[in-house]
């Protein structure tokens, strides 16, 4: 399953066939942006790069043999700060869960791709699925928000 982890590589920091990679589009925002509401009742950026730092995170857990449950950190996590150093370290923490989640992706061995997950179906969690839908599922969230913050950071 080689090509689901070049995958996720493009998704986090390559080439990918959308355009920027989530690494750059969260790069790419002004510090002061990444906490701003800039459309009533949808999340900021800062919002969006915490959840897919919770999500990735957690399907790191699953894949490492753990019942899927919601992130330890929430769906939706809350910001703690409003700073530029406070971007700086979400960005991080999205940097470190991605590299972490791929250094495992790495080590699964090619049969075990084709393995369920530890839990029955549950469209809402994404639970009952094989190793490779769970990472294919997590780059299709990867790209979703990765345009969200695009557009937002365009305000």
């Amino acid at each position: 399953m080689l090509n689901i982890v070049n995958e996720i590589k493009k998704a986090f920091n390559g080439d990918a066939w959308h355009g920027n990679h989530v690494m750059q589009t969260l790069n790419n925002v002004e510090p002061e942006k990444a906490f701003q509401y800039f459309i009533p009742t949808a999340h900021s950026i800062a919002e969006i790069a915490l959840h897919l730092t919770a999500w990735t995170e957690e399907v790191s857990s699953r894949l490492n043999g753990n019942l899927a449950v919601e992130p330890e950190m929430g769906d939706w996590p809350a910001v703690q700060e409003k700073s530029p150093q406070a971007w700086e370290k979400i960005i991080f923490n999205f940097k470190i869960a991605n590299e972490e989640l791929i250094r495992l992706c790495e080590n699964i061995k090619f049969d075990d791709w084709d393995n369920a997950i530890k839990d029955e179906r549950n469209a809402a969690l994404g639970t009952g699925v094989t190793n490779s839908e769970l990472l294919n599922g997590l780059i299709q969230h990867h790209a979703y928000h990765s345009g969200q913050i695009a557009i937002l950071s365009k305000f």
